[in-house]
């Protein structure tokens, strides 16, 4: 007889465990987005707050799916179906790689939106968690401040550039080993999350 209180192991070696834990996360991200799609039809959640979730939500997914695309021929639908994820809204949103905030204009515009988004989010994530040093916040501020300059929608003027600059210059000044005091990462931090959602006005 079978002993039922037996554990049951998902993997034989390290090669499948990573493979299994990749597929969680994976699996909870398309969740994730599924939920987010509903709660914003609901209207359970405000614009602005639901394109920066979902923005970085779609980076986090594409980082994901990369690491297991060749298992699933490169089909986000295959492996929804392996896992029976009922998921139409998130599988929409995946397709058109943007939030559904972000109009379909031409070109790469809204990849380079999603791309500011994500940075702004990212950039205001490391200061939550008192990463202060200029290493560490130097190269994501600096690719915010060179994609916002392509887009010729926004003028090299408005407040989100401006705000960006400013603590850009403020690290360029400062050595590698430098560290922003608590005082100043409070400042950037309420000033690049006004920054953010400046731009995020613009678009709509």
């Amino acid at each position: 007889m079978t002993d039922l209180q037996q554990e049951i192991k998902l993997h034989t070696n390290a090669r499948e465990r990573e493979q299994i834990d990749n597929e969680a996360v994976l699996f909870a991200l398309v969740q994730t987005i599924q939920m987010l799609e509903k709660a914003y039809i609901k209207d359970a959640v405000h614009p602005q707050e639901y394109t920066a979730a979902c923005s970085k939500l779609l980076v986090q997914y594409k980082a994901a799916f990369k690491v297991i695309s060749h298992e699933y021929q490169n089909k986000i639908e295959v492996f929804t179906k392996k896992y029976n994820l009922d998921c139409p809204a998130a599988l929409e949103r995946i397709k058109e790689d943007r939030p559904i905030t972000i109009k379909n204009d031409s070109g790469n515009q809204s990849k380079v939106i999603a791309n500011v988004v994500s940075l702004f989010i990212t950039i205001s994530d490391r200061l939550k968690l008192n990463l202060r040093a200029m290493d560490e916040l130097h190269p994501d501020l600096k690719e915010l401040f060179e994609t916002l300059l392509t887009m010729s929608t926004l003028s090299n003027d408005h407040n989100s550039v401006v705000k960006v600059k400013k603590w850009l210059d403020k690290l360029d000044s400062m050595s590698v080993y430098d560290e922003l005091s608590e005082e100043e990462a409070r400042e950037m931090i309420f000033e690049l999350d006004s920054a953010h959602s400046e731009f995020i006005k613009i678009l709509q």
